[in-house]
């Protein structure tokens, strides 16, 4: 006779066999599927998070770059102005134009920034009222404006006011507006939804958002630089249908404004 704890175990080895024989998973066949299958998971989550970043770290390439914009354009004169590779990387964009335009007949200059990136959350937070304070100028106020285009075209724009003093006290005007695949915007909240959350993994280009600010001295020459530029920049970029007018290009469009 077996003791009662070997009579147990008798017992429990033969249960074991009959739940094997009887098509129920072993014990130990149940801990190395779930191990193989945390392993298996690990790799693919480390496969996705690889390919988006490979993808958010990766510029879109524009069916025409942005300094494909001519630099001369009526009387207004333009000349490229280097940005700092720590603003760059700060800024994250996919492509910039940071030019400054002079015009000799009305004695005028301007300087336009064009910002644009194929994942458009990025863009979130980087506006005039953060940057501009950032670099030492203290706000005045903002308002709501429309620009009017030398085509005649209305554009919803934020003008803002600066001031700092250095040996002086200096002051500067931003005109400021979005383009969001191809349409005119003056509000981030258009873009900062749930929908624009999914990362452009097919680096998209006509799916996107730019930013243009155009800045001077006075509200006047900045307004005067704006009538002519707004136009030329609308043209190199995505249109709704993905079309590029300065090209005669057109790109393949994902979906339109959310």
């Amino acid at each position: 006779m077996y003791p009662i704890g070997h009579k147990y175990l008798g017992y429990r080895m033969e249960c074991s066999s009959i739940h094997t024989a009887g098509g129920k998973m072993p014990a130990w066949f149940a801990w190395i599927l779930g191990l193989l299958l945390l392993v298996s998971g690990g790799a693919t989550y480390r496969v996705i998070a690889s390919r988006l970043k490979l993808a958010l770290g990766t510029p879109v390439m524009l069916p025409m770059p942005l300094d494909a914009l001519p630099r001369q354009i009526g009387h207004w004169l333009g000349e490229n102005v280097p940005i700092p590779a720590n603003i760059q990387r700060v800024a994250g964009n996919d492509a910039f134009l940071n030019r400054l335009y002079t015009n000799k007949v009305s004695n005028q200059w301007a300087n336009v920034y064009i910002a644009y990136t194929a994942h458009p959350r990025t863009m979130l937070g980087h506006r005039p009222q953060v940057c501009y304070v950032a670099a030492g100028w203290v706000h005045d106020r903002t308002e709501q404006s429309t620009l009017t285009s030398g085509s005649g075209r209305e554009i919803p724009c934020v003008v803002h006011h600066f001031h700092r003093y250095a040996a002086d006290r200096e002051e500067t005007a931003v005109l400021s507006f979005y383009i969001v695949n191809g349409q005119l915007t003056c509000d981030e909240r258009v873009f900062s939804g749930v929908g624009w959350r999914t990362p452009n993994i097919s680096g998209d280009p006509a799916h996107y958002v730019a930013q243009v600010q155009i800045s001077s001295v006075l509200e006047n020459s900045a307004r005067a630089a704006a009538e002519n530029i707004a136009e030329p920049v609308l043209d190199l970029l995505p249109d709704q249908d993905g079309r590029v007018r300065a090209a005669g290009h057109v790109e393949p469009r994902s979906d339109a404004l959310k």
